[in-house]
């Protein structure tokens, strides 16, 4: 990635190609984060393995995620957008690839880790280059035009799986992948070019197992606390979310006693700024939020209102697609009108959406929860791409990495946090109207109702925090050196103004 003090100088035209390409195969990495949720009950029978084993596919994916995003922020400055895309892309090819053949559960969920380490690169690196090509005043329309495609795969995933599923063996859920992420590693690897010059930045390596360890321990944690057998868990949830915190907390530790003396693995000082604060506050609460409302709502359309697992992903599609497309639109008015004024009515519509999800019961119309999920979603649409683009538009260049790969990590912490608190609330209350006599499906929608309720509470802080976001000043753009890319052409004198 470029250097501190360093402008990349490209055409807009090779600008907005670089962009694609990254676009494109972060979209291919991100749909298979969401695309095993429908295979679980077919690997639990071929593979003879329980519920809460099945599940890990899905756990090992974001765990993985979450150790190695830390180290992101290093490893995009010392090294080449290609090379980081390369490793990225070939993880992913050679995970996905392992799946397909996977002959055990035990290889198919390496495989999953495999993947998961990909996938962790590529976030960052997207985010990263953005922000280095990207002049301020175009940086809403951009990160628009990617929350299009970071929004859709997620949703399509369960769509995706649930369509191959009915044509034949959960393999084809990575086989039909394989060509797709391969033609996009092909492409991008020829037209891909380096945005400026690696930094050769040591690495401490006490941090990297504290992050990986502190970080891995968190979130494994807080996924566990709210499973129905949590107190039979190998490693119970409570000590190791405890060591988690605690262990994240040497990391700080020991990052803040780096940027004194040396090179810190992650650097904090992106913390100093309070419009970057700020933003990392809004995302982790709506995040929370978001997580929950995802994770009740297949419950509750399957085993409440007794929809299919496909019919679940297709009602849900809509919501997906709905945040997406207004990714683009929501840029625009950003560009425009700054962040206060999407931020705060996005934030108080997610937190009217989910206190009306509290209010469903075993007969609601199928249909008004797909208004309300698609309502949900327009709401988080005026929050993220706002959210991303002024929090880490007040970064200087060097601390772009850094700024990702926070965001990207308090992203999975804030999903696990999410997910748990509204699993343990719902099942707490399902528990205690079962205890009172409700059947098994009435006392399951009591508890989603109260689950709901939570991320109802969540959104209204997220409604807070809303209010102290401001736009950030933008600042004056430097004159641009003439430099030659990868062919020896000479490029423009001109800043980027990508379309």
């Amino acid at each position: 990635m470029a250097a501190p003090h360093e402008t990349p100088t490209l055409s807009p035209d090779r600008v907005t190609a670089v962009l694609r390409i990254l676009v494109l195969s972060t979209f291919v990495v991100l749909l298979n984060e969401t695309i095993m949720v429908n295979a679980i009950p077919r690997l639990m029978r071929e593979f003879d393995v329980t519920a809460a084993a099945a599940g890990w596919l899905s756990t090992a994916f974001m765990l993985t995620m979450a150790v190695v995003i830390p180290v992101t922020g290093w490893f995009l400055q010392r090294v080449t957008t290609r090379t980081a895309f390369g490793l990225a892309m070939a993880l992913f090819l050679a995970g996905t690839t392992l799946a397909a053949a996977a002959p055990a559960f035990p290889v198919l969920l390496a495989a999953r880790v495999i993947q998961a380490s990909g996938t962790a690169v590529m976030m960052p690196l997207l985010m990263t280059t953005l922000m280095t090509l990207v002049p301020p005043r175009d940086r809403g329309r951009v990160m628009g035009n990617i929350t299009l495609v970071i929004s859709v795969a997620p949703a399509l995933g369960p769509a995706v799986s649930g369509v191959l599923l009915q044509l034949g063996s959960w393999r084809l859920l990575f086989l039909a992948v394989i060509p797709v992420a391969g033609a996009m590693a092909l492409f991008g690897r020829r037209e891909l070019i380096n945005i400026g010059e690696p930094q050769a930045a040591p690495i401490d390596w006490l941090s990297v197992p504290l992050a990986a360890a502190g970080f891995g321990a968190l979130v494994y944690g807080l996924s566990g606390l709210g499973a129905e057998n949590a107190a039979q868990a190998a490693l119970p949830p409570v000590p190791v979310t405890l060591a988690g915190a605690a262990l994240v907390g040497l990391f700080v530790w020991r990052q803040l006693a780096l940027q004194r003396s040396s090179t810190p693995l992650l650097d904090l000082r992106a913390l100093s700024s309070r419009h970057f604060s700020m933003a990392l506050g809004l995302m982790c609460l709506s995040f929370m939020a978001l997580m929950g409302a995802f994770i009740l709502l297949p419950i509750y359309l399957q085993e409440v209102c007794g929809l299919t697992s496909l019919q679940t992903g297709l009602l849900l599609i809509p919501g997906g697609l709905t945040m997406g497309l207004l990714g683009p639109q929501v840029g625009k008015l950003y560009d425009r009108f700054g962040a206060p004024r999407l931020v705060v009515p996005g934030a108080a519509l997610t937190a009217l959406c989910l206190a009306l999800f509290a209010l469903t019961a075993e007969r609601t119309s199928p249909w008004l929860v797909l208004a309300l999920h698609v309502a949900l979603s327009a709401g988080m649409a005026f929050v993220f791409t706002p959210v991303f683009t002024s929090g880490l538009s007040v970064l200087p260049p060097h601390l772009y990495p850094h700024g990702s790969a926070i965001l990207g990590s308090l992203q999975q912490v804030a999903a696990a946090a999410g997910t748990a608190l509204v699993i343990s609330v719902m099942s707490g209350h399902a528990a205690t109207a079962a205890a009172e006599g409700a059947d098994s499906t009435g006392a399951l929608a009591v508890g989603i109702r109260w689950g709901f309720g939570v991320g109802a509470v969540l959104g209204a802080l997220a409604v807070l925090v809303a209010l102290l976001i401001r736009t950030p000043a933008t600042p004056p753009q430097p004159p641009v050196p003439e430099t030659q890319d990868e062919g020896g052409t000479e490029t423009s004198k001109t800043a980027p103004t990508p379309t």
